[in-house]
């Protein structure tokens, strides 16, 4: 049977008019028809790491019990189930529902897609494992500046360290009085 349209979520669905194969059992039960099945549809998208195009097949299996109009509990039947229709069973709803359902929200190209850089937007599959790009925290820039800053002066006398100008400043105080 050709597919619906929007069979689908956002990231991959199956193409509109695409072949969806079917493999049913109808079973004649008391109480209506028991569906039981699998369905093979072909799956077309991108993946949700490095958007390259996603191509595959998808199987999804399903039960599903079509209710004669007159029998289940007279008219206490719930909402949610399924009737025949002048002997006709609508199974879009029921593909529908065991194949979108059951389809990934975010699908990959292969489980371990390392995606794409958040800097340049290369794919890191195809970038290697050397790239990187040296970018700071904006965040920390005037603490950089700071320390850029303090680098650049020299200290004029001594090593510069705060232990020697000290003890050279107590020995000349020792002197004067």
């Amino acid at each position: 049977m050709p597919a619906p349209e929007d069979f689908g979520v956002e990231m991959v669905g199956v193409p509109e008019g695409a072949a969806i194969e079917l493999d049913l059992r109808l079973e004649a039960v008391l109480e209506g028809v028991l569906v039981t099945g699998t369905a093979t549809v072909p799956l077309e998208g991108e993946c949700a790491r490095c958007l390259d195009p996603i191509a595959s097949t998808f199987e999804a299996e399903f039960q599903e019990l079509f209710v004669y109009p007159d029998t289940r509990s007279g008219g206490n039947a719930e909402d949610d189930e399924l009737y025949l229709e002048d002997d006709l069973i609508d199974l879009e709803p029921l593909l529908r529902d065991a194949v979108v359902l059951a389809l990934p929200l975010s699908p990959l190209c292969r489980d371990d897609c390392p995606g794409l850089c958040a800097e340049c937007g290369i794919r890191l599959a195809d970038a290697g494992p050397d790239h990187r790009h040296d970018v700071a925290d904006p965040r920390w820039a005037a603490l950089r500046d700071l320390a850029a800053g303090t680098a650049a002066e020299t200290p004029e006398r001594g090593s510069g360290s705060p232990g020697a100008r000290g003890s050279s400043d107590r020995r000349e105080g020792k002197q004067e009085g």
